[in-house]
């Protein structure tokens, strides 16, 4: 699952570079860049949130 995930977000990368070239306008390109904060900054508290334990340390 982890090399789906990978291979997933490599093309999504690649998709959004497509994208952001393609884009002549420095507003658009703007609000690209913080649509892929947002995402970004969501994957890693998904990533943090899995990474702790559960309940209380013994």
């Amino acid at each position: 699952m982890q090399d789906e995930d990978i291979a997933l977000n490599s093309v999504l990368g690649l998709e959004l570079n497509r994208v952001f070239f393609a884009v002549h306008e420095s507003a658009n390109k703007q609000k690209i860049i913080e649509f892929a904060r947002k995402v970004l900054h969501g994957e890693r508290a998904e990533l943090t949130e899995s990474a702790l334990p559960e309940g209380p340390a013994s």
